[in-house]
């Protein structure tokens, strides 16, 4: 590698990565639940993308690809600490029940924006840490890193299908333990 090439690297680097390190973090603290363990993946990450810098294209998403990194080291050494996640069955009834008591007679002419705003930000991160952690994934990268499901499916390394999938049963999962919260607080009647 010519010296010229050696020597731009940092910079280049700097310029398209490090810009995306809080958003990183951010990512990287959703999918460990833990400071320590996001500060240690997010170091992880970057070291890698340092290293293969040089297969980066530029001129596209330098955060997807830093997220893929993320993703991909998340899955091969923090999933292999952790049991197999527990699988969950669906069923369109369960959907149509909290429907229905989001709908309930008496209620605003939109119940589930007045729920929403009634139940606070830390009730919605905690329910959010107790998704199953291919759930989570998809739902944070979908709804609050504002990922397109093609972008994600690029970063998780599946299907469209899948993250469509994961992404359904990851909101049904949050609402259910969302209206829970909301019944405990007196929000909503049984």
């Amino acid at each position: 590698m010519p010296e010229e090439r050696l020597s731009s690297k940092p910079s280049e680097f700097e310029k398209a990565a490090l810009v995306h390190l809080n958003s990183v973090f951010a990512v990287a603290r959703r999918m460990t639940k833990n400071q320590t363990d996001a500060e240690d993946l997010v170091q992880e990450t970057y070291l890698k993308a340092y290293r293969f810098f040089h297969r980066f294209q530029p001129g596209t998403n330098c955060r997807a690809w830093l997220l893929r990194i993320l993703t991909n080291i998340f899955i091969n050494k923090y999933r292999q600490k952790a049991r197999e996640p527990q699988s969950v069955e669906f069923q369109q009834a369960e959907d149509y029940r909290l429907n229905q008591q989001l709908l309930a007679p008496n209620r605003n002419p939109d119940p589930e924006e007045s729920l929403w705003s009634q139940v606070g930000k830390e009730q919605i991160k905690k329910a959010l840490e107790t998704l199953p952690e291919e759930f989570r994934l998809a739902v944070v990268l979908c709804f609050v890193e504002g990922f397109s499901y093609d972008e994600i499916a690029e970063i998780l390394g599946v299907r469209l299908g899948t993250v469509k999938s994961r992404i359904h049963r990851g909101r049904l999962l949050l609402k259910t333990q969302l209206l829970n919260y909301a019944q405990q607080m007196g929000l909503l009647k049984e």
